[in-house]
């Protein structure tokens, strides 16, 4: 029969494996953002201030160690999620929205670089993209429930692709990517929703 000592000392053992995990999940991630784009353990381990021996004992191999990374960021990409204005002047959600996906799209995108580098995600790295880009839309629909809910079915769906495409990360990589700064990107993003809308308005 197991000790009310040794069970603890079991759980001590297990949030300490937990938290190494994490320090090495998030060792990996910082070297995301100093964009690294190749991988060793001994670099892990050391941003980590953990031994190559330790890297290995809590993951199978540098694959997994990155698919754990970024299952880690994109939970914390959710954790900086806060509400947005449903109802009120159009002018002012376009504003609160264009700043939020700015600062979440902007701090993602090594993450998301990183995914689309993988060979083969796993099962749970597509699963939870899958489920960010779901939530993503499903914002838009409140955020513009007044907007969409005017329209009949085929537009509504049209104008929601479109205001998907413009709010999520392919076209925040575009705009960066070509040269656009942050500011720029974000003002560019609020822009293209407006005309967006407008446009449906006199449609």
């Amino acid at each position: 029969m197991q000790r009310p000592d040794d069970q603890g000392r079991v759980d001590g053992r297990t949030e300490r494996g937990r938290q190494t995990r994490e320090r090495i999940a998030d060792a990996m991630l910082a070297l995301l953002d100093d964009g690294a784009t190749r991988f060793v353990a001994e670099q892990v381990a050391e941003r980590a201030g953990v031994s190559r021996r330790l890297v290995f004992h809590h993951f199978e191999d540098m694959g997994h160690l990155v698919e754990a990374a970024v299952t880690r960021r994109l939970d914390q990409l959710t954790a900086q999620v806060r509400p947005l204005p449903t109802e009120g002047p159009r002018e002012l959600r376009v504003a609160a929205l264009a700043e939020q996906r700015a600062r979440i799209l902007e701090w993602a995108l090594p993450t998301r670089l990183a995914v689309l580098r993988l060979e083969n995600p796993s099962d749970r790295v597509e699963q939870a993209v899958r489920q960010t880009l779901e939530f993503a839309r499903l914002r838009l629909t409140q955020v513009f429930a007044v907007e969409l809910d005017a329209l009949p079915e085929e537009r509504r769906t049209d104008l929601l692709n479109a205001l998907d495409a413009l709010t999520t990360w392919s076209a925040w990589h575009h705009w960066r990517s070509s040269g656009l700064s942050v500011l720029q990107a974000r003002r560019t993003m609020a822009s293209a929703v407006l005309a967006l809308l407008a446009g449906h308005d006199r449609a």
